[in-house]
């Protein structure tokens, strides 16, 4: 015999009901999404890659059928024969460290001060109203124009080279982290204090996760500007450097060793770009996630 049924009483819990499965329609267009998403990312590769590629090889064919003067645009071959003599040399690795370093020396100093001054300003008005005016007009300056003014004053050493790629960065995250603090929504800031978030809690919980889009925005940007300023900078005053091997070539016409000082100044630049958005992953993890989780919702 089998056992008897015992009723559910009234006051049970009510168990969880099981989710409802997908229907087979659902999961393939899903499925469908997923593939044809990836096919799209394949693709985005392939032409990130053979664009440049192609464009090499179109570059090299001119110079050697005669469509381009060779001798103002060498062709791509020998530019990499005679950039592999520089780094066999060392000259090439002379000249990239000294950049790299300048580069570094300035971020760091420019984006911690821009950092801290644009929080201030954004969190404190009478600070805001005395400063912004100055920061602004002083932002329109070009930045290369106050390189005499460093060299008379710190003379012919590294510090004023350093500066000027500070003096950059400096501006242009200090105006997108000051953007940040203000476009925080009110209504935000009068719940945190409604639970008494003051001070640092503030800060640590409030103001700065709302102002780091913004300043990861305003390191990109100052991270191109960097790379242009410090190559600016070689040009005119210094013995070293990848802008000083640009310059020096022109004034020599030897253009194998100038667009070998082209194309690391590039890479450089596509490095130091490439480190700013790997730390914009790392720090906000959500903008990552959160276009693919919409997507993988979408049916």
């Amino acid at each position: 015999m089998s056992a008897p049924v015992t009723p559910a009483r009234p006051d049970a819990p009510a168990t969880p009901a099981a989710a409802p499965a997908f229907s087979p329609e659902l999961e393939r267009a899903i499925d469908r999404d997923f593939r044809r998403e990836r096919r799209l990312r394949a693709r985005d590769v392939a032409l990130a890659v053979l664009t440049p590629i192609l464009l090499l090889a179109a570059w090299e064919a001119a110079a050697r059928t005669g469509l381009l003067d060779a001798r103002l645009f060498t062709p791509p071959s020998a530019i990499v024969g005679r950039g592999w003599e520089m780094v066999l040399d060392g000259s090439l690795w002379l000249h990239s460290v000294a950049t790299v370093g300048r580069l570094a020396a300035g971020l760091v100093w420019g984006a911690v001060f821009g950092v801290l001054f644009g929080l201030l300003m954004g969190v404190w008005r009478p600070l805001r109203a005395a400063l912004g005016p100055t920061f602004t007009a002083l932002y329109a300056l070009p930045k290369i124009a106050i390189l005499p003014l460093l060299l008379l004053i710190f003379g012919l050493t590294e510090t004023p080279k350093v500066l000027s790629v500070a003096i950059s960065v400096f501006f242009v995250v200090q105006i997108n982290t000051l953007a940040g603090i203000v476009s925080i929504d009110a209504r935000i800031l009068e719940a945190a204090r409604a639970y008494r978030a003051t001070g640092w809690k503030l800060f640590r919980h409030v103001l700065l996760p709302g102002a780091l889009p913004h300043i990861m925005t305003g390191l990109r940007v100052s991270a191109g500007m960097a790379v242009i300023v410090i190559t600016a900078v070689e040009f005119v005053a210094s013995n070293d450097g990848l802008g000083y091997l640009i310059w020096n070539s022109w004034q020599l016409f030897q253009p194998e060793k100038m667009f070998v000082g082209l194309i690391v100044v590039s890479l450089i630049g596509a490095l130091v770009t490439g480190l700013v958005i790997l730390l914009e992953r790392a720090l906000l993890p959500w903008k990552r996630t959160g276009g693919s989780k919409r997507k993988a919702a979408k049916p």
